[in-house]
C-alpha cells in the first residue's frame, strides 16, 4: 500500500480539496447536520477505503442519496430515527456482498457508463460555474436538473449576472489559472510540480486573497461565500457534533423501507462507480464487487452509528484520485485522515478556503471527465454505441444520475434486442445463394429468447416446396421459448410443404413429429 507514496500523497491531498465542500454541501442538501456529512467523508476514507478492494475508488456521501434523506428525515420523525434506517441499509448491503450480488456491477454495457461519466462531468461543469462566479444559493454537491432554491441547472448560470460576487470571480480566475499553468505546463518541468499538487497552491492563494482583502468590501469575500466547516469551541462541543440512532423506532415498518431504499440505491451507484473508475484507471485494475458491497456495508452501518450520512463509492472523488496520480488505495484512506485530522485542528483556517477556488478545481475535474474527444470515438464506433451515450448523458443533465443511467440501459436493452431481430452469431446460414431449394440452419451453443424474432424472421422466409436441415451439434443451451418457436413451425412446415431434417449428436432425424418431445430427452438442451 506504500509503494507508491509518492504519487498517493500529492493525489489525497487534491481529493481531500474535492471532498470537503462536497461533504458540507451534501450534508446541507439533505437537510442534516453539517457535520454529518463530514462523519460520512472520514468514515468512507479511512474505513471503506481500508475493507474495499479498489486500489482508486474513494467513498463518501453522494448527492444521489440526498433526496432519499430529505424526505426520510422528515418522515420518520428526525434524524436520530434516520440513522436507524442507514444501519439497516448497511446491514441489507453485508448481506448483498455474501450473496454476491455485486455480479450485477459487471453488466452494465460501456456506452452507459462513458455516458455517465460524461454526464458526471458535464453536471459538474453546469453546477459548479455559478459557485466559480460567487452565486452559491444552491450547496455544493448537488447533481439533480432541479434545485432545491427552485432554480434549474441552467436558470442558474442565467442569473449569475445579477448575482456575480467580485471577489470569488477574481480569485476564481485566478485559481484556474494555477490549475492550468501547473497541469499544461509546470507539471512537465519538474518533479517538485508533480508533487506539490495545483489544486493545493491554488487553495492556498485563495486563502491569501482572502486575508489581504478582508478589511476591503469591494474586492473581499463575504463568509457565505467560504467554505462553512463547523467550529466547535470546547471537547465537549465538538462531540456534540455526534448523532446517535433511536433503535427504538426500528419497529417502524418506514425505517425498514427507507433502509432498503438506501441498501439498493448505494449499492447501484457504488456498483456503477466502481465499473467507470476501472475503465478510467490507467493501470486497468479490476476491483472485486462483492468486496466492495461488503466494505459499503461496514462503513453505512458505522457511519449510521456515530451520525454519519449514507456512503456510496462516487465517481467525483474517485476521478479526481486517478487525475491527480492516486495509485493505491493509501491515498483514499490519507484523505479520510485529512478531513479527520483538518475539522479536529484547522477548522478556521479551512473557513477561510473561497468556494468558487474549490468551483475551479472541480471545473477541470468536469472537463477531464466531458473531453470533446470523447463525443467523436462514441459517433465513430456506430449508432449502436452512440444512442445509449448520449440518452444516458441527456438523461443525467436534465434529470439525476440514477434517472439517466436507468434510461440508457433501457435503450441499451432495446439496441441489444434490435441486433439480436437482425440476426447475428447465434446462426449460420447457407444455401440461399443455390437454386437447389435446400438451405441449412446451424445455431450456435447458446439460443436465447433475446433470438426468437430473428428466427422467426428466418422460418418466416423460407420459401414452399423447401429443404430445411437444423444442425444443433454444437447447441449446448436452447432457451425453452425457441423449442416452442420450432414446435409451432412444424404445422407451418407442413401447410408449406417444406421438409425438415435435423441433426444432432443423437443422429439424425426426419420431419420430427415434436421439438418438445426431441430436446426433452436431453436435459442439457432444454
Amino acid at each position: 500500500m506504500f509503494k507508491h507514496i509518492k504519487s498517493d500523497l500529492p493525489a489525497s491531498i487534491v481529493v481531500f480539496f474535492v471532498a470537503l465542500p462536497l461533504c458540507l454541501g451534501i450534508a446541507l442538501a439533505s437537510g442534516a447536520p453539517l457535520f454529518s456529512g463530514l462523519i460520512a467523508g472520514i468514515i468512507g476514507g479511512i474505513i471503506v477505503g481500508a475493507l474495499s478492494g479498489s486500489k482508486i475508488g474513494v467513498s463518501g456521501p453522494a448527492a444521489g442519496l440526498a433526496a432519499i434523506v430529505l424526505t426520510a428525515i422528515g418522515t420518520l420523525g428526525g434524524y436520530e430515527n434516520f440513522l436507524v434506517a442507514v444501519v439497516i441499509g448497511g446491514v441489507i448491503q453485508l448481506i448483498f456482498g455474501i450473496l454476491k450480488a455485486g455480479i450485477i456491477g459487471y453488466y452494465f454495457p460501456s456506452s452507459v457508463i462513458k455516458g455517465m461519466l460524461t454526464g458526471i462531468g458535464i453536471i459538474i461543469i453546469l453546477k459548479q460555474i455559478p459557485h466559480f462566479f460567487g452565486y452559491d444559493a444552491e450547496p455544493e454537491g448537488a447533481d439533480s436538473f432541479i434545485e432545491a432554491s427552485g432554480e434549474n441547472t441552467f436558470s442558474a448560470i442565467l442569473n449569475i449576472t445579477d448575482n456575480i460576487t467580485l471577489g470569488s470571480t477574481i480569485i476564481g480566475f485566478i485559481g484556474l489559472g494555477i490549475l492550468l499553468l501547473w497541469s499544461n505546463v509546470l507539471a512537465k518541468k519538474g518533479k517538485i510540480f508533480q508533487i506539490i499538487q495545483g489544486p493545493l497552491v491554488a487553495v492556498i492563494a485563495g486563502i491569501l486573497y482572502y486575508f489581504f482583502t478582508t478589511e476591503n468590501s469591494k474586492y473581499g469575500i463575504n463568509s457565505e461565500h467560504l467554505v462553512s466547516v463547523p467550529v466547535p469551541d470546547s471537547l465537549n462541543s465538538f462531540l456534540g457534533q455526534f448523532s446517535f440512532p433511536n433503535f427504538s423506532a426500528i419497529t417502524n415498518p418506514e425505517v425498514w423501507v427507507t433502509g432498503f431504499t438506501i441498501a439498493l440505491v448505494a449499492s447501484l451507484e457504488t456498483l456503477l462507480c466502481v465499473e467507470a473508475t476501472d475503465k478510467l484507471d490507467p493501470h486497468k485494475n479490476v476491483t472485486p464487487t462483492n468486496r466492495e458491497l461488503l466494505a459499503q456495508g461496514t462503513g453505512n452501518i458505522l457511519s449510521g452509528l456515530v451520525g454519519g450520512l449514507p456512503i456510496t463509492q462516487v465517481i467525483v472523488r474517485s476521478s479526481a484520485n486517478i487525475q491527480s496520480g492516486g495509485r493505491t488505495k493509501f491515498s483514499a484512506i490519507l484523505h479520510g485522515f485529512l478531513l479527520l485530522i483538518s475539522v479536529i485542528l484547522i477548522p478556521t483556517l479551512l473557513n477561510k478556503i473561497p468556494l468558487s477556488v474549490l468551483a475551479a478545481v472541480l471545473l477541470v475535474v468536469g472537463y477531464k471527465l466531458a473531453k470533446p474527444a470523447l463525443f467523436k470515438q462514441m459517433i465513430r464506433l456506430g449508432w449502436k454505441q452512440w444512442v445509449p451515450f448520449f440518452v444516458t448523458v441527456i438523461g443525467i443533465v436534465f434529470t439525476d444520475l440514477l434517472v439517466g443511467i436507468g434510461l440508457g440501459l433501457l435503450v441499451g436493452i432495446v439496441v441489444i434486442l434490435i441486433k439480436s431481430f437482425q440476426n447475428s452469431h447465434f446462426l449460420h446460414k447457407e444455401g440461399e445463394d443455390v437454386d437447389d431449394g435446400k438451405i441449412k440452419m446451424t445455431l450456435a451453443e447458446e439460443v436465447t429468447f433475446f433470438n426468437k424474432g430473428a428466427i422467426l424472421k428466418e422460418l418466416d422466409k423460407l420459401p414452399v416446396n423447401s429443404y430445411l436441415e437444423l444442425d444443433v451439434r454444437k447447441t449446448k443451451y436452447l432457451d425453452n421459448d425457441i423449442i416452442e418457436i420450432l414446435e409451432d413451425f412444424i404445422i407451418k412446415a407442413k401447410e408449406r410443404n417444406i421438409d425438415i431434417k435435423l441433426i444432432s449428436e443423437r443422429g439424425i432425424v426426419e420431419n420430427p413429429n415434436s421439438f418438445v418431445d426431441f430436446f426433452k430427452n436431453k436435459p442439457k438442451l432444454a
